[in-house]
């Protein structure tokens, strides 16, 4: 029986099997998942239906498994029909997370077009794709080493 709050067993075997800077999207509704990522990357499908799963939930769930040494977010655009002027409030539910998790660390946004090919590189060993629908909810992990 699994200790961590993450049980799904694809995603764990994943996990068991990253090492060091490997690299995990949480990918939102949006995100797409089939064509934006690693040659060696598996793209793991938890969107049952509009907002189901979130992004803060995955996240929840993965940093209860593995050591994390950096975070990484999709910058937000401040033109167009997607701009915003301001974080979007999910940077708020993720950090939230982190602090719960004990982790000091911070949210680094990458540009929009350098996260997709931030994404698309060797290291990138798995994609859980949610249904989060809020915008610029995507973020990327780095698997740090464990230490105990």
């Amino acid at each position: 029986m699994l200790r961590s709050t993450l049980i799904h067993p694809e995603i764990s075997a994943v996990l068991g099997r990253a090492g060091h800077h490997a690299k995990i999207l949480i990918a939102d509704g949006n995100y797409p998942a089939s064509s934006k990522k690693g040659p060696n990357a598996t793209v793991i499908s938890m969107n049952l239906m509009p907002g189901l799963i979130t992004c803060a939930q995955a996240l929840k769930a993965v940093l209860s498994a593995i050591p994390i040494d950096a975070i990484n977010t999709m910058g937000y655009e401040t033109e167009g029909p997607y701009a915003l002027t301001e974080d979007p409030p999910v940077w708020s539910e993720y950090r939230e997370v982190i602090r719960e998790a004990g982790l000091d660390l911070k949210l680094e946004p990458i540009e929009k077009w350098s996260f997709y090919d931030a994404v698309s590189t060797f290291d990138h060993v798995l994609t859980i794709q949610t249904a989060d629908q809020q915008r610029f909810a995507n973020i990327l992990l780095s698997v740090g080493v464990r230490m105990d």
